[in-house]
């Protein structure tokens, strides 16, 4: 195993301190292969030459993170790695592609070659930048620029309307995330964001402090209590806002058409796997078949 030198940022060593910033972060910006090796593996020495030859002739393209699986066991079992040598490409945070056993080159080039951003995905990754910069006009033009040549591009559409929302312009926000497919990673954050306007607009005008003002004066005013749940899930204090819903589907389940159970069920897609939405989903259940 070849280690990279300070002035070859190309390739790069990595373990579980350094993981997540050098890999699952940096993979926002520019792909991250990771070959998953360890010293006493004979195949590992023979790919590991191959993919630091195609790191260094991509410059810069692709990112090469070499991890060593013994000293790092529990990233290998975290990713599922059962076989090395194993290469797991990474954009946006995830594994994207991904094969076990030493490839011959021609191969391994056909594996970087599909996981390399094109001239659109280039346009998309400059518009995340200058939205993270709040240059909201420099990504709103690079995002319509990608789309003029791909009106589907997931990534485009998610980005032009983060930026649209951003911006305060929430029925084009709608209309473009409306348009971002469903079977994709980027449709599940389209999703949650159409979710974050609609409950946006259900809180209005209100503030939290009076919501709760009104609350406390009088338990029973489920308008009052439907708006903070809204308000405090779009900040991300699901426990509370499932606390409130759940008051509400305990004092009457036919509250605006049985909304606060339908605002749990999204809270609880929100959390995936969570304890907290395991606990709710019990909470939720006893309420409903008691």
């Amino acid at each position: 195993m070849t280690t990279a030198s300070v002035a070859d940022q190309v390739i790069i060593d990595v373990d579980e301190r350094t993981f997540q910033k050098e890999v699952i972060e940096r993979s926002y910006e520019v792909p991250v292969v990771v070959d998953f090796w360890a010293p006493w593996c004979g195949p590992c020495r023979i790919l590991s030459p191959t993919l630091e030859t195609l790191a260094r002739e991509y410059s810069g393209r692709f990112i090469l993170a070499e991890l060593n699986v013994d000293e790092n066991q529990r990233l290998a079992m975290q990713f599922g790695v059962q076989g090395i040598p194993a290469v797991k490409a990474f954009r946006d945070g995830r594994v994207v592609a991904e094969f076990v056993g030493a490839q011959p080159q021609p191969n391994v080039r056909r594996f970087i070659e599909q996981i390399i951003p094109n001239e659109i995905d280039l346009k998309v990754a400059a518009g995340r930048a200058l939205l993270r910069a709040k240059d909201f006009a420099g990504a709103e033009a690079k995002f319509r620029e990608a789309l003029t040549q791909n009106p589907d591009h997931p990534g485009a559409l998610l980005g032009l309307g983060q930026v649209l929302l951003e911006q305060g312009r929430e029925d084009e926000a709608l209309k473009i995330l409306e348009k971002v497919p469903a079977a994709t990673p980027e449709g599940a954050e389209a999703s949650r964001l159409r979710q974050e306007i609609s409950l946006l607009r259900e809180v209005g005008d209100a503030d939290e402090a009076t919501l709760r003002a009104r609350i406390a004066e009088d338990p029973t005013d489920l308008e009052a209590r439907y708006k903070l749940a809204s308000l405090l899930t779009v900040q991300g204090k699901y426990k509370e806002a499932l606390d409130h819903y759940l008051e509400i589907v305990q004092r009457d389940r036919k509250f605006r058409d049985d909304g606060a159970r339908q605002a749990m069920l999204h809270i609880f897609d929100l959390l995936g796997d969570d304890p907290l939405a395991r606990e709710y989903r019990n909470k939720l259940a006893m309420v409903l078949f008691s």
